[in-house]
């Protein structure tokens, strides 16, 4: 299968203790941690992706440019989307959007760039030498 602009994906998550902002240092109030909504956010764009990566091929996150507009209480589901709007070459850009079950929390835009698993791995590993 070809990628092509429009395909989405999905991703979803229970807000526990260990998903808040005062669990992971990003504030001190127990809702909803932003960098946990950006992982569910690049999660669903590489859902999105899934079905279409060859053996050995990956993508990894390089930009993500949204809003956290509402807070979403620990107990409560949150949920993400991502729907591919543009690619360029190895360039892919998403737009994605988040929320619970009051409505959305957070929207913006992920950008994601596809790789060869193992040449990528091994020049991250290189760098360590």
């Amino acid at each position: 299968m070809e990628l092509q602009v429009g395909i989405k994906g999905t991703a979803e998550m229970v807000v526990t203790e260990d998903k808040t902002a005062a669990a992971v240092g990003s504030g001190a109030v127990r809702v909803f941690a932003t960098p946990w909504m950006c992982a569910i956010m690049e999660l669903a764009a590489c859902n999105a992706l899934a079905p279409y990566m060859e053996p050995g091929q990956g993508s990894v996150g390089t930009k993500l440019s949204i809003s956290h507009d509402a807070a979403t209480p620990v107990g409560m589901t949150a949920r993400a989307e991502a729907e591919l709007i543009e690619i360029d070459r190895r360039r892919l850009v998403f737009t994605v959007t988040a929320y619970d079950d009051m409505g959305p929390i957070g929207k913006g835009t992920h950008e994601r760039f596809l790789i060869d698993m193992e040449k990528f791995v091994a020049k991250a590993e290189s760098k360590g030498k």
